[in-house]
């Protein structure tokens, strides 16, 4: 039988892919509460219907089969309509993210772990009070105890939980909550994709390319098909790599976009043995997006587009936090990445060469969109240039360059005869702090100079 396309696409991901591909939908985790529901269905009729627990209770609790009806058939309605407000409330919310922050924050909130289990209560409540009303209706027992018991509870719970969905709905949106959790999602590609994957196979030597015969001209492997680069599986080409003696060099980077018959990896053999180029590409794992799961810069891009969007907006206090974030999602990268893109074997041979990315590379595509929207703002200019200051003496020397050069560029494509004075002097007083730190005191002094002449 034919598959839908959209169940096809599943397929084809790997193993990876289709777990967090399957998890950031809306229907992960309901299902699980759906299964649930139908479970404890089964019971509370078996207890009532099959083993007649009315009879063994206090009367009290026992309810007429006549009230156990009616009590069903109107929570369904009840928990029916707490459903419709809650999925109401999950559309404003997505399209509130989609107009004012970014339209990829959207997939962030669905694949909440919260929004999930609230849409899960939902939908398990609302399948038990439907499943117990077609079996009291059909029943011929007089008297039950687990039914209506458990209908009140589960209503109870939901109109709570409705509560609990506002609440976090209204608490997410919050400006301070979406930023710092855009950085916590690409801490977790660090911890996870970086530390774990990469980081313990890279060179921690300087090692130059220039001095390699694989500088030169190689064996090209070709895309079978366009898209994104999702998902690499380092651990696999290196252990092929190895295998096959060979040096394999990446043409794109995770989360660029490749086009069928562009070559997307390029080889060196130490031997004449056969290769399967095709293995090579199973390691590849390409899409019709970009993903979180290994691509680091797609979370840097997020936050700077919640950034620009604030600056549109003209919502200075939104852009500056997260110029905040941004500062310290790039000390964390600065900390626990090294920028080397050679990757080597057990006995230190180097087997992979990945697209060569350093912090400059990352530091650009944080701030440099930021700093082009501020459209001479002095006041974000000037919140980016104290960011710089403050990640300069939260991180290592070998990072001082970058960092400077960055800064003065900023302050260059300033048109200083136009700044007001105390806009001046607390731009001048961020870039003597990052100075200091940086030793760069006869720069800034030129610097100085040539804002004194200007004004």
């Amino acid at each position: 039988m034919a598959l839908p396309r959209s169940m096809k696409k599943y397929l084809k991901m790997s193993k990876r892919q289709r777990w967090e591909e399957i998890r950031a939908t809306l229907w992960f985790t309901p299902s699980y509460y759906i299964l649930l529901s139908i479970i404890l269905a089964t019971i509370t009729l078996l207890l009532d219907i099959q083993l007649e627990l009315a009879d063994y209770v206090d009367g009290k609790f026992i309810s007429e089969v006549d009230l156990t009806r009616v009590l069903v058939s109107t929570l369904i309605g009840g928990i029916l309509t707490l459903s419709a407000f809650t999925f109401n409330s999950l559309l404003v919310v997505l399209t509130t993210f989609s107009g004012q922050f970014s339209p990829r924050m959207m997939l962030n909130f669905i694949s909440d772990k919260k929004t999930q289990h609230v849409l899960g209560i939902f939908n398990g409540s609302f399948i038990y009070v439907l499943t117990v009303f077609l079996f009291v209706s059909k029943s011929n027992t007089n008297q039950y105890v687990a039914i209506p018991i458990t209908t009140v509870f589960l209503a109870f719970f939901a109109a709570i939980t409705f509560i609990y969905f506002i609440n976090h709905s209204t608490t997410w949106m919050q400006v301070h909550n979406i930023t710092d959790n855009m950085k916590e999602v690409s801490k977790r590609i660090i911890n996870f994709s970086i530390l774990k994957e990469i980081e313990p196979y890279r060179t921690k030597d300087d090692t130059k390319l220039d001095d390699k015969e694989y500088t030169k001209d190689g064996h090209m492997i070709n895309a079978k098909e366009s898209g994104y680069i999702q998902v690499v599986d380092y651990i696999s080409l290196i252990k092929s790599a190895t295998r096959d003696q060979l040096v394999v060099r990446f043409e794109y980077g995770v989360g660029e976009y490749v086009l069928e018959g562009s070559p997307i990896l390029t080889y060196w053999k130490e031997s004449e043995n056969a290769i399967n180029e095709l293995e090579y590409l199973k390691c590849i794992a390409l899409g019709h997006k970009q993903t979180e799961i290994q691509d680091l810069e797609f979370g840097v891009n997020k936050l700077a587009e919640i950034a620009i969007k604030a600056l549109g907006n003209n919502d200075p206090k939104t852009a500056i936090n997260t110029i905040h974030q941004m500062s310290d999602l790039l000390t964390i990268i600065a900390r626990y990445t090294h920028f080397s893109p050679l990757l080597v074997d057990e006995e230190k041979n180097i087997r992979v060469i990945l697209k060569e990315e350093d912090f400059e590379y990352y530091l650009y595509r944080g701030f440099a969109h930021i700093r082009h929207y501020t459209d001479q703002n002095w006041v974000i200019i000037t919140e980016i240039l104290s960011s710089l200051g403050s990640m300069a003496k939260a991180m290592d020397k070998m990072f001082y360059d970058d960092l400077w050069n960055f800064a003065v560029q900023t302050v260059n494509g300033i048109e200083k005869r136009e700044i007001y004075h105390l806009d001046r002097k607390y731009l001048l007083q961020e870039l003597a702090s990052l100075a200091t730190t940086t030793k760069r005191e006869n720069e800034y002094r030129e610097i100085e100079n040539e804002f004194q002449r200007e004004a």
